[in-house]
């Protein structure tokens, strides 16, 4: 297999994980209804819509040029975000979670696997690669990682929120 057939591997297989992904926010953001953690969810889907955006524009130029492209424009290229920041937020996480209905740790805790597993992935894939691709595969781990830490420790909040919480109201 040559070098190109495994680059179009690794970001196809990216690209699916990223697509399953935003469909378990999306059904996940359903479960919810409503209230601050649906906030979470909705930024998350627009966050991994940017980098299915991303992933498909290296596919493309992958397939058609043989080289990773990493300059889609503007609207394609995920930002980071301060978001997922959680040092900045302190206090706003703890009102979020008190305002939420019922916050789901469940949800929190399969949201922080997978952007853990997925960052782990790009990292490993980046640490076989070189060039651009590495370049792309760093971007999406660092961006991933955001999200990872944001996820642990919200889940971990709720979790300890939940152990206080009073049994039968």
């Amino acid at each position: 297999m040559t070098t190109n057939e495994n680059l179009i591997r690794i970001f196809e297989y990216a690209l699916s994980q990223e697509e399953t992904g935003k469909s378990f926010f999306e059904t996940s953001l359903e479960r919810m209804g409503w209230g601050a953690g649906v906030a979470v969810f909705k930024q998350l889907i627009r966050e991994e819509e940017k980098h299915i955006r991303f992933i498909r524009n290296i596919l493309e130029g992958l397939k058609t040029e043989g080289v990773a492209r990493l300059d889609p424009g503007k609207d394609a290229v995920p930002e980071r975000s301060d978001f997922f920041d959680i040092a900045g937020k302190g206090d706003s996480m703890e009102q979020i979670m008190y305002e939420s209905m019922v916050p789901d740790v469940t949800v929190f805790s399969v949201a922080w696997l997978i952007e853990k597993d997925l960052s782990e992935y790009y990292e490993t894939m980046a640490a076989k690669t070189e060039g651009k691709a590495k370049e792309a595969l760093t971007m999406l781990a660092d961006w991933e990682k955001s999200h990872e830490r944001f996820f642990r420790e919200y889940r971990e909040k709720l979790t300890e929120i939940y152990a206080k919480m009073p049994w039968g109201g």
